[in-house]
């Protein structure tokens, strides 16, 4: 399980991340904020956050597993972008 300095990392990183990527501040995204919907976000986002959560804690995880995980979990709010990302901390090795 992910420690809680891990945690307000990722959320740390995924709030500053859609924040630059969308224009918006950071006071106005919150966890039930809709990446799409309200962010006029697009599924690239996801691919770019992914990349600097593998390079920041050097996982070894390939975007085809990410991918097919995210097809079956998906991931609209930020909330479950953040909860994602530490998923894909913790399951590393066993993710299908």
């Amino acid at each position: 399980m992910a420690s809680s300095e891990v945690r307000d990392d990722i959320r740390n990183i995924v709030y500053e991340f859609l924040a630059d990527e969308c224009e918006v501040a950071v006071e106005d995204i919150s966890d039930t904020t809709n990446v799409i919907d309200d962010l006029e976000g697009d599924s690239l986002l996801y691919i770019e956050m992914l990349q600097l959560i593998k390079k920041k804690y050097n996982l070894n995880v390939s975007m085809q597993a990410v991918g097919k995980y995210m097809l079956q979990n998906r991931a609209e709010t930020v909330g479950k972008v953040i909860d994602l990302m530490i998923y894909v901390i913790e399951n590393q090795d066993t993710l299908i």
